[in-house]
């Protein structure tokens, strides 16, 4: 699949205004793509991190793609975030050298193949199988990751699960049925990792006006999304 399709409209290029670096999330093909000048000022693109396509069973199609849907980059350009939306995990991306990104961290908070779903994973080999998702304060977590947000200091990684309310209608019924939720990702910013907080969580589904779907996120004194460092 051509690398320049299916892009989403996140585009991020990394905080330190020096740097002539970024990336693009292509939603459908679930390539994270590189660009970059080269050294006679052209501009250049390559595939840094790919997610495979999931053999499954149950499914409107044979193989399930991640869909990612959204991604950043730490403040101090060491980490980058992606979702996956149908998949149902969150990944953190070591991007010291964004030539060579490496996986160092991922969390199941949702997806269409996790235990209790109709939908299976299929192996290689035939075998079959389902991922886990704990559940949080009580709560079973439905649908997948979608928008997030991060902290300044790069400990706390905030994420909703609705897309669009036509997606979420066709993929995550449950999620327009009963609301969606905010969680919290604690992130080890030494070496890499993420955990679900198992003390917070966020219920839209409890607005008084009924159950609402929860999109973006933004801190009042700025984010990661949007500041740079000089």
């Amino acid at each position: 699949m051509n690398t320049n399709l299916f892009c989403d409209s996140q585009i991020r290029f990394l905080h330190d205004p020096t740097k002539d670096t970024g990336f693009v999330g292509c939603a459908l093909s679930s390539n994270m793509v590189r660009f970059f000048k080269n050294s006679d000022g052209s501009w250049s693109h390559e595939v840094a991190m790919k997610v495979k396509p999931v053999k499954v069973q149950n499914w409107i199609l044979p193989e399930m793609p991640g869909l990612i849907t959204d991604f950043l980059i730490s403040l101090d350009d060491r980490f980058l975030y992606f979702v996956n939306w149908l998949h149902g995990d969150i990944r953190q991306y070591n991007i010291v050298d964004p030539t060579s990104p490496v996986l160092v961290g991922q969390v199941w908070v949702g997806g269409l193949f996790q235990k209790g779903s109709p939908v299976v994973a299929e192996n290689d080999d035939g075998t079959t199988y389902q991922v886990d998702v704990p559940q949080v304060k009580g709560h079973r977590l439905i649908g997948g990751p979608q928008m997030i947000q991060l902290s300044l200091d790069g400990k706390r990684l905030y994420v909703t699960n609705s897309l669009f309310s036509k997606w979420d209608k066709q993929f995550y019924p449950e999620v327009v049925e009963k609301g969606s939720h905010m969680l919290q990702i604690d992130v080890n910013t030494e070496e890499g990792g993420l955990s679900i907080n198992p003390n917070f969580y966020v219920d839209f589904g409890a607005e008084p006006d009924g159950p609402c779907l929860a999109h973006e996120m933004r801190y009042p004194g700025g984010d990661c999304t949007s500041d740079i460092w000089i």
